[in-house]
């Protein structure tokens, strides 16, 4: 008996006939398409647009940059509240509910905005300096211009690593873990990237 082969982003093997049809309207347009974390991903000027995938109870369209669409249909979902900022999600739940001429114009729209520019800036982290780390920092002067050196995102990482030590102890190891990388110019995370 063959195995019938799995879609990467089909999960469920279940939406094949759907998800060639999505395909089929998407080539319609100017988008390029694209294989991206096992997804078909559809690109304007190597930009992230659309991607099309199925889940197990439903397949879907979802738009990278889908916060700045009109949506007159109501259709889109954020799929992670509060996580999720600008993706927006088209869930569709059989072949029936495919509209040809309404998704054309959502992955229009999406296009548009894609050369218009749109899209949300990251929010940004306020660094919150633990009373354990201003301490080390007024008591070395030296590690202090040499932390004040460092990116924000460096020093943003240092910060987190000392301040979600809940014990003492913890933080005074990993102070002096750290306090070498620190003097060096060094980031916390540098040997990952």
């Amino acid at each position: 008996m063959e195995q019938e082969s799995k879609h990467r982003w089909d999960k469920t093997n279940r939406w094949g006939e759907e998800l060639e049809r999505l395909k089929e309207i998407l080539i319609q347009t100017q988008l390029v398409e694209t294989t991206k974390w096992g997804a078909e991903v559809y690109t304007f000027n190597n930009k992230n647009v659309v991607g099309i995938g199925g889940f197990k109870n439903y397949f879907a369209i979802w738009f990278f940059n889908g916060v700045f669409l009109k949506d007159p249909k109501k259709v889109l979902v954020n799929a992670q509240e509060g996580v999720t900022k600008s993706l927006r999600q088209w869930r569709l739940y059989s072949k029936d509910e495919i509209d040809e001429k309404a998704i054309l114009s959502y992955v229009n729209e999406a296009i548009e905005n894609e050369k218009l520019g749109k899209k949300l800036a990251p929010a940004k982290k306020e660094a919150i300096i633990s009373d354990f780390f201003q301490n080390q920092l007024i008591a070395d002067l030296e590690l202090k211009k040499s932390f004040e050196k460092l990116t924000p995102g460096k020093q943003r990482e240092y910060l987190e690593y000392i301040d979600t030590a809940k014990r003492e102890e913890t933080k005074i190891t990993r102070m002096e873990k750290i306090k070498p990388m620190i003097l060096s110019g060094i980031g916390l995370n540098d040997k990952y990237k």
